[in-house]
C-alpha cells in the first residue's frame, strides 16, 4: 500500500516530463567562400558567406561585370558580418572571397554585321571588306540576349576610314558602349579551288567556287566566274584555296601526244579513214601534227572529236618518218 501512495506522484510528474522542450541547437558559424561564382548583376550577402541565413539574399553591392572577378578582402568580410549580424571569425587572418561572373565574347562576325548595317546608307560599297584594328571583343552573361547597334558613325568613302561607337544592350549587365575604329577595303570577284588541283585534272562544278578577294591580292586575269573554268583542262596545279587565273586553264585535250588516233579524210561523195599517231596533244578544234602509220607521212590534221583527227584532202605532207 506504501507503494501505491507514490503512484499518482509520478503520474502528475509525466505531463511536466512531456513538455519539456529541448534547448535549440546554436547556429551554425558562417565561413568565407574561397571563390565564388555569380551569374547575376547583384552581389548578395550568400555570395561570400557559407551558412549565411536568412540574410542569405540580402544585396550588398554590385556584381563584376560579365567575364570579370573581383576581390572582397579581410576587412571587408568582417565589416560586412558585423553590418548582418553574421555569426563568422575569421580561421587563418588571410581570409578573402574572389568572385567571379562568367561571361561570352560577342563574335566579331555579329560586329561587323552590325557596322555593316550602319555604313551602307553612308555610301559603303555593299561588296567591301571590313577591317577592324586590335579588337577586344565586349563580354555578356552567357545566356543572354543580345542587341547590337553603331551610333554616331563617320565614313570617307574615298580612303575608306570609319569611327563609330558600339553599343551592346544585354540582359543582367548595364549598356555598354565601345569606340571602334577601321577601313573599308575594296574586293574583287575569283574563283577559288576547293581542293588542290593537279595540272592535268578537268575542272569539274565541285572542285570550285565562287569568291571575293581583297583587291590589292587579286592577280590581273583572274577568273571571275566558276564557268569560266568548269570543263576546262588545267595546265599548271593549284593548291586548295587559292584562287584560278584564266591562263591556268585551257580546252580539254581530245588527243593525247603519242596516242593512237584515227584519221579521216572527206571529201564530197568520198570518206577515208587510217590508223595514225599524234605526235603532238590538241584539244578540239586543235590542229596537231599526224603520223600514218601506213606511209610513215606526217600531216597536219583538225582533232574534232576524242582520238579523231581530221586530214584535209591533198593535204602536203610535212616529212616522212623512215620505217
Amino acid at each position: 500500500m506504501r507503494a501505491l501512495a507514490w503512484l499518482p506522484l509520478l503520474l502528475a510528474a509525466l505531463p511536466v516530463a512531456a513538455q519539456t522542450v529541448p534547448a535549440p541547437m546554436p547556429a551554425p558559424l558562417a565561413a568565407a567562400r574561397p571563390l565564388s561564382l555569380v551569374d547575376s548583376a547583384t552581389l548578395r550577402l550568400g555570395d561570400l558567406f557559407e551558412n549565411a541565413g536568412p540574410r542569405a539574399g540580402q544585396a550588398i553591392g554590385a556584381a563584376p561585370a560579365p567575364g570579370h572577378r573581383m576581390v572582397v578582402e579581410l576587412a571587408q568580410l568582417a565589416a560586412l558580418a558585423r553590418a548582418y549580424g553574421l555569426a563568422w571569425r575569421p580561421v587563418s587572418g588571410h581570409e578573402r572571397v574572389v568572385v567571379e561572373r562568367p561571361g561570352r565574347a560577342v563574335p566579331r562576325e555579329e560586329i561587323l554585321a552590325a557596322l555593316r548595317a550602319e555604313l551602307l546608307p553612308l555610301a559603303l560599297d555593299p561588296e567591301a571588306e571590313l577591317e577592324l584594328g586590335p579588337l577586344a571583343p565586349p563580354l555578356v552573361p552567357p545566356a543572354s540576349q543580345v542587341q547590337l547597334a553603331a551610333e554616331a558613325t563617320s565614313f570617307d568613302p574615298a580612303t575608306g576610314r570609319f569611327v563609330t561607337t558600339l553599343v551592346v544592350l544585354a540582359e543582367g549587365m548595364p549598356t555598354l558602349r565601345q569606340r571602334l575604329s577601321g577601313r573599308a577595303v575594296a574586293t574583287l570577284p575569283v574563283v577559288l579551288a576547293n581542293r588542290r588541283l593537279a595540272a592535268g585534272e578537268v575542272v569539274r562544278p565541285g572542285d570550285v567556287r565562287a569568291g571575293r578577294l581583297r583587291a590589292e591580292r587579286v592577280r590581273p586575269g583572274a577568273a571571275q566566274r566558276p564557268e569560266e573554268v568548269v570543263g576546262q583542262q588545267l595546265r599548271r596545279p593549284v593548291a586548295a584555296e587559292l584562287p584560278l587565273l584564266a591562263t591556268d586553264v585551257a580546252p580539254p585535250c581530245l588527243v593525247e601526244k603519242n596516242a593512237l588516233v584515227v584519221l579521216e579524210v572527206q571529201a564530197p561523195g568520198l570518206a577515208l579513214t587510217a590508223q595514225g599517231r599524234a605526235l603532238e596533244a590538241g584539244p578540239r578544234g586543235g590542229l596537231v601534227p599526224v603520223m600514218n602509220l601506213a606511209s610513215r607521212a606526217v600531216v597536219e590534221g583538225q582533232v574534232v572529236g576524242p582520238g579523231r583527227v581530221r586530214i584535209a584532202m591533198g593535204a602536203t605532207p610535212l616529212r616522212a618518218e623512215r620505217p
